[in-house]
């Protein structure tokens, strides 16, 4: 068994060796082999008798071209932090930590909260490299900093058209470029008059969040307003998509399956609440299937996975669930069924009923499975006259059941 650190990771930034540590220096020196990218292999000095050897495409590739190498004294270089979205993390879940060392420089967000006085507890950090640049709409709110990790020259514009579409064009915008280096840059400006030319390469943006006037702020901790959704009517509507969420009880990492999912509105709800968790809607209506694109983008969740089919045979193969809504189909024959047969022990099945039909199947599941029927009866003040009065919506019933947890 090797017992020694073989292996050094080495998080450098753009000032190259001369913003290294003893110990990082060391490393390098006594390796006979150094992996990194182009861009950061070219920092380093040339050494006599060491091998430099740039990242293979795909990059997959990587990891065993390293471990090939097990024993030997080898460095891989890493921008920054190599635990902060970095390489790091992915050899430390392939070798045992006595075969590791990490050595973190500062990262390009530490740097670029030091460069605005910005307390990086306070900062929400969104990667924008092979993830969706929409996700930084789940993080808009007055006051709110966001530095966002961009993935090439043109994410500070589209970042900017963004923020000008979601009622954020006050926000003032300060992209980076080459952070610690000889050749750093900055640019500033309002989203709302941002220049379109591309930026460097590499680069970050950092966010200052100010809502327009009229721009009302969406919580990722109460439901959402109805007017939030583009919907035809097959909509949760906002009073019971609280209470069906709070059966539901977001937790981190799971997934959820939204049966007869509508315009998406308990999905886009459960990512919200908990982003590191997976949502499933699946619905069969082509146009209500274009509500949940148009709603996931727009409300920072594009994760959101859409099947486009019907249960229960669109079911066919997905993922097991930690959670399941049922919100169309109860009279479906076999999608009951094939739900709680697919949900994980422990986990929570919510289901909602308009029609006496549907409250019937209701009440026959839970003799079947148990669970808490709950009537929901939601009233509205509305004119009537000269005067005010109640406008009483449809009751709902709802039956949330927990699965037994496996003996």
């Amino acid at each position: 068994m090797i017992d020694r650190a073989w292996l050094t990771v080495v998080g450098i930034g753009d000032d190259g060796r001369d913003g290294l540590g003893g110990e990082a220096v060391a490393a390098l020196e006594a390796a006979t082999l150094i992996f990194g990218g182009e861009r950061h292999l070219a920092l380093l000095p040339p050494q006599a008798g060491q091998q430099r050897r740039p990242w293979p495409r795909p990059f997959t590739q990587a990891y065993d071209q390293v471990l090939a190498h097990r024993g030997e004294p080898v460095c891989v270089l890493a921008s920054g932090d190599p635990m902060f979205y970095g390489i790091g993390s992915q050899l430390a879940e392939r070798l045992p930590l006595d075969e590791l060392r990490i050595l973190p420089a500062p990262s390009s967000m530490s740097l670029a909260a030091a460069r605005l006085g910005w307390p990086l507890q306070r900062v929400r950090i969104v990667p924008a490299h092979g993830r969706p640049l929409a996700r930084v709409a789940l993080y808009l709110a007055e006051g709110a900093r966001l530095l966002v990790l961009s993935a090439d020259g043109d994410t500070p514009a589209a970042l900017a058209r963004l923020l000008v579409a979601q009622g954020y064009g006050a926000s003032q915008l300060h992209v980076f470029a080459h952070l610690g280096g000889a050749d750093e840059t900055r640019r500033d400006a309002r989203a709302a008059d941002w220049d379109p030319r591309p930026c460097a390469a590499l680069n970050l943006v950092a966010v200052d969040c100010h809502a327009d006037p009229g721009t009302r702020p969406l919580s990722r901790r109460s439901a959402l307003p109805d007017t939030a959704f583009a919907h035809d009517g097959q909509l949760t509507k906002r009073d019971v998509r609280a209470l069906t969420l709070a059966r539901l009880a977001p937790r981190p990492g799971e997934l959820l399956w939204d049966v007869g999912a509508g315009c998406g509105s308990i999905g886009i709800e459960w990512l919200r609440a908990e982003a590191s968790g997976r949502a499933i809607a699946i619905e069969s209506h082509a146009e209500r299937c274009g509500f949940i694109e148009h709603n996931r983008e727009r409300l920072g969740v594009p994760g959101l996975e859409l099947v486009a089919g019907r249960a229960p045979q669109a079911l066919a193969g997905l993922d097991a669930p930690e959670a399941i809504f049922i919100g169309g189909g109860l009279t479906v024959e076999g999608i009951v069924e094939h739900c709680w047969q697919a949900l994980k022990p422990g986990g929570r099945l919510v289901a909602n009923a308009v029609t006496l039909q549907t409250e019937a199947a209701l009440v026959g599941w839970r003799e079947r499975l148990g669970g808490e029927l709950t009537r929901v009866s939601v009233a509205q003040a509305e004119p009537l006259g000269r005067f005010d009065g109640w406008r009483t919506a449809r009751p709902i019933t709802l039956l949330s059941v927990d699965k037994p947890l496996a003996r």
